[in-house]
């Protein structure tokens, strides 16, 4: 190595010299300048300029840059301190709900069993799969392929499922699909953790057994919200606190990640109570299948029956005709069959046994009767010409005649003989007098018709209970802006006119005749009982009156309706082939006008055996043609049934 000293050279390219030293004390090599010389011509090629200058920031921009941050710094700090001081209580809440899912544990819902233990109503299993919105992952991409997934499964689009996330209302639980079939059921449940959100419900839909049957009395269960069945008509709506059921609660508590790490019972789960009839169901499929075949018979399609106990009240039967069945409400059913019966211009759904309102023609005279004895009208051995026919004068034309008939001349007639016979003359006299006879009057009329609860709701525990019409001068006036006339009072001693009574207050009124004198509140149901058949409350009869009638008038009155079975002493009783049963019969039959021509309902009540009664029954068949026997019949014929059996 040589070692050049004190040789300065001027620099070709720049104009400097270069020292023999560096300022760090060593020297430069001469291939050190060489390859420098190199590498600056690159740089000039490149454009790459040697000059490098550090230029210090200004101080205004370094004041303006910590103004922003402490800007930004009090913003996060307020906003920090919003979310954890002034919105605590808010964002506390939202946390614990994303932290706990409840969800409901179903119980199931009270049934339904006759007086001899026969089960009526039955839970039918059902599943449905609901979704809570809120439960739905975050992440657009994860709730897609979530939907998507769960489509696939239950055969539907998952357009559909959106649509019915945007148009809820402001419940976040969706009912997705109801009634799983076993098939997506097992798939769903197999995987149901992998759909966040998702869940299923136990949803179980009532099933009645011969729905037909006792649709009326039993009546049936609807929708009440998306996720709930209620009951809509008979013991289903009218027990409804009873049979309701009690869904416990369970709650879930998941990590950050929305995975389940406990879970809590917050409530148990209570099933409903069951309901115990008083109802015979032998009894009613018994009516029920004579009365169709009468209705065939003569051509008519509608009738009502109801049999009651005589000792508390219990109903025994509780039909209306032309039936439904009840099994169309539930769960899954076939909606166009139920639309045809929604749309039934027979009345399917119409209960005729409550809320049905007709004229009951002679079935009233045993009551007429009992007032007028109670009233000293007339005494039970008094006997009354019946030629047929009663003639009134016009109170201001006595050429005009009024004439008030009966089917025959009876002859020498005295209460037991009118009852029967049916005597409508015997009848219209004591009603509203005539000839020097004294009668009731429509006051005293309607006063006693209301003493065995016509025209009043009986308290039956079903609802729809009709109230019923008992006319009188007042509500003719206020009605029809018409004068009450005799006329008016002999229609209303037999029957006729504008009264209008349900067959099940028929029924209850003669009860008290059937008993003795107590006039008793009708019960379906007997007792309520829990899920193990344990008695929870026994329901006992009620009393609405007794004791308003004298036992001695009361017993010509029922000898009245024996005579109209064994004829004693009234060749033209109206119920001798009841004669013929295996048991004593009492009875009273009736035929009340409509206003189609030659179109009667056709009544009978009868109460057996006669010394110690055990049944009430009362049936009513509407639009019969012509003056025929109908209900008379087909009372027979269950009479002989329930005896035999």
């Amino acid at each position: 190595m040589f070692k050049f000293h004190s040789l300065k050279k001027i620099n070709p390219i720049k104009g400097y010299f270069i020292s023999n030293r560096t300022n760090q004390g060593h020297n430069i090599e001469p291939q050190e300048v060489f390859l420098d010389n190199l590498a600056k011509k690159r740089e000039a090629e490149l454009g790459i300029s040697e000059k490098r200058f550090e230029v210090p920031l200004s101080k205004k921009i370094l004041q303006t840059s910590l103004v922003f941050i402490i800007i930004l710094v009090l913003l996060l700090f307020g906003k920090t301190f919003q979310l954890q001081v002034f919105e605590n209580d808010f964002f506390s809440v939202k946390a614990q709900q994303n932290k706990f899912i409840v969800r409901s544990i179903q119980a199931a819902r009270g049934v339904i069993y006759d007086s001899r233990g026969k089960q009526l109503v039955f839970n039918k299993p059902g599943f449905d799969l609901v979704l809570d919105i809120k439960n739905l992952p975050v992440s657009d991409i994860e709730k897609e392929k979530v939907l998507k997934e769960i489509s696939k499964i239950i055969g539907q689009n998952p357009e559909e499922i959106k649509n019915m996330m945007i148009s809820r209302e402001k419940n976040n639980k969706i009912l997705i699909s109801q009634n799983l079939s076993h098939q997506k059921l097992i798939l769903l449940e197999t995987r149901i953790d992998e759909f966040p959100g998702f869940q299923i419900e136990q949803n179980p839909s009532r099933e009645y057994l011969d729905g037909e049957n006792f649709a009326h009395l039993i009546g049936y269960t609807g929708q009440e919200t998306a996720f709930e069945y209620v009951g809509k008509d008979g013991l289903e709506s009218f027990y409804e606190e009873t049979l309701r059921k009690n869904s416990g609660k369970l709650r879930f508590e998941r990590d950050a990640r929305g995975n389940i790490i406990s879970k809590e019972v917050i409530s148990l789960p209570g099933p409903g109570k069951s309901l115990v009839l008083w109802l015979d169901s032998e009894l009613q499929n018994k009516i029920k299948e004579v009365l169709e075949k009468i209705l065939n018979n003569i051509g008519s399609k509608k009738a009502a029956a109801v049999a009651l106990n005589p000792k508390n009240g219990g109903v025994l039967s509780l039909l209306s005709l032309p039936a439904f069945d009840n099994n169309l409400f539930s769960r899954g059913a076939d909606q166009d069959a139920l639309r045809d019966l929604l749309l039934d211009p027979k009345g399917s759904l119409f209960n005729r046994v409550i809320s049905g309102l007709y004229p009951t023609g002679s079935i009233i005279k045993p009551l007429i009767a009992t007032a007028a004895l109670e009233e000293k009208i007339i005494a039970p051995d008094k006997q009354i010409y019946a030629g047929g026919k009663i003639e009134i004068p016009h109170r201001y034309d006595p050429s005009i005649i009024y004439t008030f008939g009966d089917l025959r001349v009876h002859g020498m007639t005295d209460i037991r003989k009118a009852i029967a016979a049916s005597v409508n003359v015997y009848f219209y006299i004591i009603g509203g007098g005539y000839e020097g006879q004294k009668g009731l009057g429509p006051s005293k009329i309607k006063e006693w018709l209301e003493l065995f609860n016509w025209a009043e709701r009986t308290g039956l525990d079903l609802p729809g209970e009709s109230i019923g019409l008992i006319p009188s001068p007042e509500w003719k006036r206020e009605r029809k802006n018409e004068n009450w006339w005799d006329g008016d009072t002999y229609n209303l001693s037999i029957g006729q006119g504008d009264l209008l009574i349900t067959p099940l207050q028929v029924a209850a009124s003669f009860v008290a005749i059937a008993n003795g004198g107590i006039l008793y509140k009708p019960k379906v149901v007997k007792e309520i009982i829990d899920s193990e058949r344990n008695l929870v409350e026994e329901i006992k009869p009620e009393v609405l009156r007794e004791n308003f009638i004298d036992p001695k008038n009361l017993q010509v009155i029922r000898e009245g309706m024996r005579n109209a079975v064994t004829g004693q002493g009234a060749p033209f009783a109206s119920a001798v082939i009841l004669n013929s049963l295996s048991v004593p019969i009492a009875a009273k039959t009736g035929t009340a006008q409509t206003p189609k021509p030659n179109y009667y309902h056709n009544w009978i009540t009868v109460f057996a055996p006669y010394e110690e009664p055990e049944i009430v029954l009362t049936i009513m068949i509407e639009d019969v043609k012509d003056i025929q026997a109908a209900a008379l019949p087909a009372a027979r014929e269950i009479l002989e049934w329930y005896f035999s059996r």
